[in-house]
């Protein structure tokens, strides 16, 4: 794919670019130095400081504590690289400063291990994350260089990146492991993209063809150690290689299993691979694990992993709404994952899964303050069984502030701030020009010598319409390239109007949900896109046991929800009519602003029940309502009460 640059102008999405950089990123730092009053504390920072020696004390927090500052850090980077602030880049050099104080002489850099277990390096991959938190720094680093320009944080890397490179392989006296949470894959391969130096490519590679070969390394690791664990210690729970999907060779692996965030984060560095080195195995192994995770493991929100048990996968259609987990952070390594797919063939289905975890789950997971956020995702919320059932603890009715696991909250900043990658792809040498996201932006590039700028106007999620204006540097009368629009799964007609210079196109052609256009194109040429938003009633496959005999409401990308605050309680006696008569009607005032869709339905006559009297011959009395349902993204921005996404009908 050629190199384009992108620059983010839309109402919907500059808000969430002025939050993150000047709420969240601020808010985040403050949370890493423990003075966020009443918050889980993070000890971050502290940490680095006590392993630079510049004070004493003991490691806190979890294992794999540094992560937050890396993504920290690369959430800065893609800031910097659009939005220059002098005060934060000082910020984060310091911090970088720190970082470069706390490693050691041989580029090893891990405060768990330099404070609280010195000299074990390396001897529990399974579980320690030493790896997962090199390659969260290596992924800082690149966007950190790449937004300012400054190798400090580059070359510490490659410094410890070399030492891995050393440490880990095939050769006499190298470890023949990897690690038990993905993340180091990926790193790598934009370590080589950014450096051009092939040993890391290389290293990537070895660490996903080691993976799934016998024997077990895990289990030959647990052998070493004593048959003890670091998070249950003296436990002798054989480990479940599946759980880090380690059971089967990569290249045999059809169905997703195990830990969410390590699957799609692992299967993200494979596309990578697969189109760096042409592995034609690694992309069918991704293709099938594609359609497994999204066709029969994926929410109708884009989250994945319905387990709080391991934050896992556990089988085909197994999507409970109320004990969900659909972690945060494995929504955002879904949409890592959709985008290398779309890199290696553009096909709209990537795209769709793409947005509906961006709009819909990833939002979400943040309030609109910025300060506040989810961990895990529900589709269906009764605060009084959050609070007193033991299996529903984990499902919370408002955002936290931080938590002692704070793995989401960075990794949603270093996905806004870089949202701008993920909009469009310009392939052979500008030849075809493909928007993914409709978002509105400006992206420039070269065709055949020839600076084309492409700048696209998107009313989302107030209306679908879509515009590109066409301009060419001066002097030059055309150029010639094909521009491929998606048609999103959310669009109900079969083929989209296309108008370029107020003349409807009919004789578009469809590829792979695509629809292309070529022409020699004039500076001043505008195409409009036109996906009216209907809002629609969405049927789950009747093997979703937990929506059978629901329906979901649908407005473009977005998934709507329907909460205590509009409809009353309790949310689980409301059903829709089959024909509901949807509207939608933009709300000034509510929540900020945002499209809310109303209907009819019922809901039971519950004044009739006898009080204390649980059961009673059926009979069916009901009540008519209006009922209204806001985007999902938006729940959970009021008072605390009950949430639903599926409804009966």
């Amino acid at each position: 794919m050629t190199k384009s640059q992108v620059h983010i102008q839309d109402d919907f999405w500059n808000s969430y670019s002025e939050l993150v950089r000047q709420t969240v990123i601020p808010y985040q730092w403050e949370a890493l130095n423990d003075r966020i009053e009443g918050a889980e504390p993070s000890y971050a920072i502290r940490n680095f400081r006590i392993a630079a020696g510049l004070e004493d004390g003991e490691f806190g927090g979890m294992v794999f504590q540094d992560s937050d500052l890396a993504k920290w850090l690369e959430a800065v980077g893609h800031s910097l690289r659009h939005h220059p602030d002098p005060e934060l880049e000082k910020l984060a050099d310091e911090a970088i400063d720190l970082i470069g104080l706390a490693q050691q002489e041989n580029g090893y850099l891990n405060t768990y291990f330099t404070v609280k277990e010195p000299g074990r390096q390396w001897t529990n991959l399974h579980e320690a994350h030493e790896l997962y938190c090199a390659g969260h720094f290596i992924e800082a680093a690149v966007a950190y260089y790449e937004g300012t320009g400054k190798r400090k944080l580059l070359d510490i890397v490659c410094k410890l990146a070399d030492l891995i490179d050393g440490v880990f392989g095939t050769n006499p006296g190298q470890i023949r492991g990897y690690c038990g949470h993905q993340e180091i894959e990926l790193a790598l391969v934009k370590l080589y993209q950014v450096t051009g130096e092939e040993r890391y490519l290389h290293l990537s590679r070895y660490f996903i063809d080691e993976r799934g070969s016998e024997p077990n390394y895990f289990i030959e690791e647990w052998e070493r150690r004593g048959r003890t664990s670091h998070w249950v210690p003296g436990t002798t729970s054989t480990p479940n290689p599946e759980y880090n999907q380690c059971h089967l060779p990569v290249r045999e692996q059809s169905i997703a299993v195990g830990h969410s965030v390590r699957a799609v984060y692992m299967y993200t560095a494979m596309a990578d691979l697969a189109l760096l080195t042409g592995d034609a195995k690694l992309r069918e192994a991704c293709e099938r694990l594609w359609a497994n995770t999204t066709g029969k493991q994926m929410y109708i929100t884009g989250g994945i992993g319905s387990t709080h048990n391991g934050e896992a996968f556990t089988f085909d259609y197994d999507l409970p709404n109320d004990t969900v987990y659909a972690e945060t952070c494995a929504s955002i390594g879904l949409i890592f994952w959709a985008r290398r797919m779309l890199r290696l063939e553009a096909k709209s289905e990537y795209a769709d899964v793409m947005e509906r975890a961006l709009y819909n789950n990833v939002l979400g997971s943040m309030s609109k303050d910025g300060k506040h956020f989810f961990y895990v995702n529900p589709l269906e919320v009764w605060p009084e069984a959050s609070a007193k059932n033991p299996d529903k603890r984990h499902v919370k009715p408002v955002r936290q502030k931080w938590f002692g696991c704070s793995c989401c909250p960075p990794n949603v900043a270093r996905l806004l701030s870089s949202l701008n990658e993920y909009i469009y792809d310009v392939s052979n040498e500008g030849a075809t020009v493909y928007a993914h996201l409709f978002i509105g932006s400006e992206t420039t590039f070269e065709r055949a010598g020839v600076q084309v700028t492409l700048r696209q106007r998107s009313e989302l999620p107030r209306d679908g319409r879509v515009e590109f204006t066409v301009s060419l540097q001066e002097q030059t009368e055309n150029a010639a390239f094909e521009l491929a629009l998606r048609v999103p799964n959310w669009f109900q007609s079969v083929r989209p109007q296309l108008i370029i210079n107020g003349q409807t196109v009919l004789n578009y052609r469809m590829d792979n949900g695509y629809a292309k256009i070529e022409r020699n194109w004039a500076d001043g040429d505008i195409v409009e896109w036109l996906l009216p938003l209907e809002a629609k009633l969405i049927a789950a496959h009747p093997h979703i046991r937990a929506a059978a005999g629901k329906a979901a409401i649908q407005l473009g990308p977005f998934v709507y929800c329907v909460e205590e605050a509009d409809n009353g309680a309790p949310l689980a006696s409301l059903s829709l009519f089959e024909n509901s008569n949807l509207s939608a009607h933009f709300d000034p005032q509510l929540l900020g602003g945002c499209v809310v869709v109303e209907g009819d339905g019922q809901a039971a006559a519950d004044s009739e029940w006898p009080e204390g009297q649980a059961y009673r011959p059926l009979a069916k009395q009901a009540r008519p309502i209006r009922f209204k349902a806001i985007p999902y993204y938006l729940w959970g921005n009021r008072e605390p009460g009950e949430m639903n996404v599926w409804l009966r009908c």
